[in-house]
């Protein structure tokens, strides 16, 4: 799989000539496509075993009390959830853009995020500029980024943890920061966050930074982050605003 610093090669590369861009274009397309025939070939099998383990589960309850059998079923469910992030990180550049209201689109988003964790004792404020200019893009892709990021800053945070979500917008950009008082990030390990399979949690995939990157990109924008050990840990993703041409 390309790392991120090699798809930054080739778009070097694919500016440099426009026939690179094309021979680019039809490597990747046939890199995506293996890919998700890998990940599809894989499923359906994966897929037949859970749905048989169920079987025996129902047959049987007396095998939860065998020796590893939550394993086994920890074991797949990491494995549907592997496959789900590959596909997702296989699609994030394929985008349908539509026009989007950002700030009704962000307040629904918070609203969302408050809604699912409501009887957690995490507090969660946002702080949403009402006059954000509309955008282009896949509002379900990033609706999938943004609350993402807010249960990664969710899971960072201890007990009594504080999330803050804000929006403000420049002359051509939306700014959207992800706040929280979690562990924190030591900076040795944030020069590869974004980098596909790279992970420090336990049973985590390591796609879902770059999953946020590339849906990201797809749109034009940046993501970054910065964080401090023990204290927290900020995410911040721009996109930009469409200028209207007269």
């Amino acid at each position: 799989m390309f790392s991120l610093q090699d798809q930054e090669q080739l778009q070097k590369l694919m500016a440099e000539n426009p026939d690179n861009q094309i021979l680019i274009n039809k490597l990747l397309d046939s890199h995506q496509y293996t890919l998700s025939k890998i990940s599809h070939e894989i499923r359906n099998p994966l897929t037949m075993i859970s749905s048989t383990l169920q079987l025996i589960e129902k047959q049987h309850p007396e095998v939860h009390e065998y020796s590893h059998w939550s394993d086994v079923q920890n074991d797949i469910a990491f494995m549907e959830k592997l496959l789900e992030d590959l596909s997702s990180y296989n699609n994030g550049s394929h985008i349908q853009k539509k026009q989007i209201h950002t700030s009704a689109f962000l307040n629904y988003t918070a609203l969302s995020f408050a809604s699912a964790y409501a009887d957690s004792p995490i507090e969660f404020t946002s702080e949403i500029d009402q006059n954000l200019s509309d955008i282009q893009g896949d509002s379900i892709k990033l609706q999938q980024l943004f609350l993402n990021l807010l249960r990664n800053a969710l899971e960072a945070t201890s007990y009594h943890g504080k999330i803050h979500m804000t929006a403000s917008q420049t002359s051509d950009h939306i700014c959207i920061t992800i706040t929280d008082n979690g562990c924190g990030i030591p900076a040795s390990l944030l020069p590869d966050i974004f980098t596909p399979f790279t992970t420090y949690k336990e049973n985590g995939t390591g796609l879902g930074l770059a999953i946020a990157k590339s849906v990201v990109e797809a749109h034009n924008g940046s993501i970054s982050v910065t964080s401090v050990p023990l204290e927290g840990t900020t995410f911040t993703v721009t996109l930009p605003i469409e200028k209207h041409r007269h």
